[in-house]
């Protein structure tokens, strides 16, 4: 198996991240997706940037702070 070299993550400035922040929880109905809550919340890399997850709509998801520590476990 070949391994590839893991290149540093690229950060959006703020502004950027913020916007894209808003737009996944619009689309996401301002709910966590995992139990629905709609407090707390934050928005999850699904592949974490440390494995090349970028900063992308559809790599974003909704969760409750509950439900995110729970999914770092």
């Amino acid at each position: 198996m070949t391994r590839v070299p893991k290149s540093p993550p690229v950060r959006l400035e703020s502004a950027e991240s913020q916007r894209l922040r808003v737009r996944v929880l619009k689309r996401d109905g301002w709910r966590c997706q995992a139990c629905g809550s709609m407090s707390n919340l934050e928005v999850h890399h699904a592949r974490f940037r440390s494995q090349q997850g970028d900063d992308t709509d559809q790599n974003l998801i909704t969760l409750c702070s509950r439900c995110h520590k729970q999914l770092h476990r």
